[in-house]
């Protein structure tokens, strides 16, 4: 593709042991048009048949009209999300990417995504786009990060009945797509988040530094069915017992990462901590119809207190080259 400052565009893929959705993914990629530059899966360890959908899927794009490099870069170990994509991210830059699509395994892109954002690559550093469900029916997102809480407030209604873009401060690594400056200005995704909290935080630094929009151009569609409820200022997806840990205990580094920025309020923190917690209550009871897991919420808060404990915190260093 070539846009002028549009080149060299990738996707970057994060995965675990979802080969069937990672195929899809990748089918969807191949239908492209315009097409990307690279393709970066990261896997993240898998035990399944990762290995050998990604095997084909290089295959095939090597075979296209117009051949798409694909890369597997492997991880030894599983590093979560947030692991995946700081390595997913390096991995690009050293490729020489200068714009980053980031997205989990599973998803689907929409056949004419890229050329959905194109109008808005030459305006800002950093977008995220819209989705569809499993269902086809537009899927909720957006919201903004509250300081004082430590904490993503959603904001009710049609963002989109005036405007076609939605000012943010919060990133989604399911869709987000990432200018190389604004990625070397506030440095790697934060590896130590694991899962959860890791691309609120990020979208909230690269805020700090250049506008973060919400586009109104569907781009992805959400492959995986999840059982929910509609709260009508958000939706509420199932979860699971290592999602709850996280959700708890990356609390302190949302927390450390507010002092670092000088945006650290104790009362307020606590108060977002209690809302995190009761937001997976309501989730468990509401989506599950259950209170197991509940555990797992109380441990993650109590390992939350030891990481935001810590005096010898220090944030993920910005990197050299323009930003």
């Amino acid at each position: 593709m070539s846009l002028g400052r549009h080149e060299q565009f990738f996707i970057v893929i994060t995965t675990f042991n979802r080969a069937d959705y990672l195929e899809g993914l990748l089918d969807s990629v191949a239908a492209l048009a315009p097409a990307p530059d690279g393709v970066i899966v990261v896997n993240n360890a898998s035990t399944d048949t990762t290995a050998a959908v990604i095997e084909a899927a290089t295959a095939r794009f090597a075979a296209l009209p117009a051949p798409i490099p694909v890369i597997h870069h492997e991880l030894a170990e599983n590093s979560g999300g947030a692991g995946g994509f700081s390595a997913g991210v390096e991995r690009a830059l050293a490729e020489g990417a200068q714009w980053m699509w980031l997205m989990d395994d599973d998803v689907t892109c929409v056949p004419d995504a890229i050329g959905a954002f194109a109008p808005w690559m030459g305006k800002y550093d950093a977008m995220i786009g819209r989705r569809y469900d499993a269902e086809g029916e537009p899927f909720f997102w957006q919201n903004n990060f509250n300081t004082f809480l430590g904490f993503p407030m959603p904001v009710r209604g049609n963002v989109f009945s005036s405007t076609n873009e939605f000012a943010t401060n919060v990133g989604c690594f399911e869709g987000m797509l990432l200018h190389a400056d604004a990625a070397r200005g506030v440095g790697l995704p934060d590896p130590r988040f694991f899962l959860n909290w890791d691309d609120t935080v990020y979208g909230w630094l690269i805020s700090l530094q250049r506008p973060v929009r919400y586009v109104n151009e569907f781009v992805l569609h959400k492959a995986r069915s999840q059982r929910s409820i509609d709260l009508r200022i958000r939706h509420l997806n199932d979860s699971s017992d290592l999602s709850r840990f996280y959700v708890m205990r990356n609390r302190g580094l949302v927390g450390q990462y507010l002092r670092v920025h000088g945006r650290f309020n104790p009362v307020g923190f606590a108060l977002g901590t209690a809302l995190t917690a009761s937001k997976e209550l309501l989730r468990l009871v509401g989506v599950e119809k259950t209170l197991r897991g509940s555990g797992r919420l109380l441990a993650g808060w109590r390992e939350s207190r030891r990481i935001l404990a810590a005096s010898d915190f220090t944030p993920m260093p910005p990197m050299e080259g323009p930003r």
